[in-house]
């Protein structure tokens, strides 16, 4: 349970309470749970998107749905994504992408990945089948968690300390195969094959950011991962308007 409730610290904003400094060992072996945090808040989307959809017609209702995708995590894994974007399109050196990443002011790649990345979501969903778009909201948040376990377990961590570095050093094979199982089985069980398919997107997507980040820096930092995990919650949106 300390793992779950440190999973829930770090991938949401819920204020769980704790009692004691953050043990290392059990933030490390929270992302078995990381699946289980995006299926809890795939739900919540769901719910609200039918709140929503009482009041509201379709355009504020989609933009107000992926700005709660975003509030879930504060902003977490859009602010991954952003300095991705800085550090590997500035055509620099390993280092020097590894430090204008680290850097807490944003670029113009940020911003047009961030800009980029909320339009994609909005118009994704807006293209959805009324009978599709419950399973893609469900599956959305479950493919972006499940890309955080996956980038985390095919890459070394590329930076020689840091918070990744706890998760590095606990990592396992079989917390990225649990993740996998729990999007194809709960992605078949919402929408068929159009979950499966889904599943198969979010695991292309992150292998191509994983391929990416090896080139650029030899590895996965908590950046890299959040910006797979910003990119697949958008797959099964695009997935779920494909005849």
């Amino acid at each position: 349970m300390k793992s779950l409730f440190a999973a829930i610290r770090f991938l949401t904003v819920l204020p769980l309470p704790s009692a004691d400094p953050e043990d290392a060992a059990v933030l490390g072996r929270s992302t078995r749970f990381f699946p289980v945090i995006g299926l809890l808040a795939g739900l919540v989307m769901v719910g609200l998107d039918a709140v929503l959809g009482a009041v509201l017609p379709a355009g504020p209702r989609n933009v107000l749905i992926v700005l709660a995708m975003v509030g879930v995590s504060g902003g977490l894994h859009l602010d991954g994504l952003a300095d991705t974007a800085d550090g590997f399109l500035s055509s620099r050196p390993r280092e020097r992408v590894l430090e204008i990443m680290k850097d807490s002011r944003i670029g113009t790649m940020g911003v047009l990945a961030i800009v980029g990345a909320l339009a994609l979501k909005v118009s994704a969903l807006a293209s959805i089948p009324a009978d599709r778009r419950w399973p893609a909201l469900l599956l959305m948040p479950l493919a972006g968690r499940t890309a955080l376990v996956i980038a985390m377990n095919v890459l070394p961590y590329a930076r020689p300390t840091g918070l990744g570095a706890t998760f590095e050093a606990h990592k396992s094979r079989w917390d990225a195969i649990w993740a996998i199982g729990i999007l194809a089985m709960t992605g078949y069980a919402a929408a068929g094959w159009h979950g499966l398919c889904a599943a198969a997107g979010t695991i292309i997507v992150t292998v191509v950011v994983a391929l990416w980040s090896q080139s650029k820096i030899g590895g996965w930092t908590g950046d890299t991962v959040g910006a797979a995990c910003e990119l697949c919650e958008t797959v099964p949106a695009l997935l779920a308007g494909v005849p």
